[in-house]
């Protein structure tokens, strides 16, 4: 399919609004389930993290 300029492109003949419309849809989904589990993992190493230290505190106070 050839378009003769990009407002052509763009509406796609009218049905241009699903097409992208479902482009920006699946970006977003693409986008959430790339970036969701980076955020849980960088969580979950802040906890572990803050654990860690209080564990270290912990034992530090028992022994001394």
């Amino acid at each position: 399919m050839q378009f003769d300029s990009l407002a052509a492109f763009m509406s796609m003949e009218g049905h241009g609004i699903f097409v992208w419309s479902v482009y920006a849809i699946a970006f977003v989904v693409l986008a959430t389930l790339f970036l969701v589990p980076l955020r849980k993992n960088r969580q979950f190493f802040t906890e572990q993290a803050m654990l860690a230290k209080r564990e270290q505190r912990i034992q530090q106070q028992a022994e001394g």
